[in-house]
């Protein structure tokens, strides 16, 4: 449909502006707000994903990007009902006691965001502790943890062991520069995701959500 392509062409281009004047024609043509997010938003985000995971955009094309979804966001709500507006899945994310690093945990809430999952952002430098109290009092259905640090790694087990008795009611996602698949077997993680893009397809295979 040509009014889609020309949101995902303004979303993936970050002309904020553009998204908001296409997706409000596409409303006032009587599109369905849904089809809108999920053929164009959340489309044009899964695009830029797969470019950043391939080096073709970088990270402030991502921003922009998100920045425009977000506009669209806005200017689509006013037309969900109940059930539309409800979310895959709430998803608590942070960065590991002792790493201050944030842009790759922050690329991995704006995806999963995009991909319309909930995400509970912890920031950095987050203890066992503070992702145990958030676990109670947010009930997430993952849990993401990011190091970027080789000396910062390790703290993940720490996580995942203090996470023990959640361990029935959510599942744990690991990511980060220093990460493997083999770190990740190694401590028990139920996922890892070594971009922002993997990441959202990771969690939409552990929640068997589309």
């Amino acid at each position: 449909m040509p009014i889609l392509n020309q949101i995902k062409e303004a979303l993936m281009s970050g002309d904020a502006n553009e998204v908001r004047k296409r997706t409000t024609k596409a409303l006032e043509e009587g599109l369905d707000p849904v089809v809108i997010i999920n053929d164009g938003f959340i489309t044009a985000m899964n695009i830029i994903g797969v470019k950043f995971r391939n080096n073709e955009v970088y990270v402030p094309e991502v921003l922009i990007a998100a920045r425009a979804m977000h506009t669209g966001m806005d200017t689509v709500k006013p037309y969900l009902t109940g059930a539309a507006l409800q979310e895959k899945g709430t998803i608590l994310i942070g960065t590991v006691k002792g790493d201050l690093h944030d842009i790759g945990k922050n690329l991995v809430s704006i995806m999963l965001q995009s991909g319309g999952f909930r995400v509970i952002d912890l920031g950095i430098d987050i203890s066992v502790e503070k992702f145990v109290e958030a676990v109670e009092e947010y009930k997430p259905d993952v849990v993401a943890i990011s190091a970027l640090l080789t000396s910062t790694i390790t703290y993940m087990k720490n996580i995942i062991e203090g996470l023990a008795d959640y361990r029935g009611q959510l599942k744990i996602i690991v990511g980060g520069a220093p990460v493997t698949q083999d770190f990740a077997d190694q401590i028990g993680a139920d996922a890892y995701a070594p971009d922002a893009a993997s990441a959202v397809e990771k969690v939409r295979k552990l929640l068997e959500v589309a």
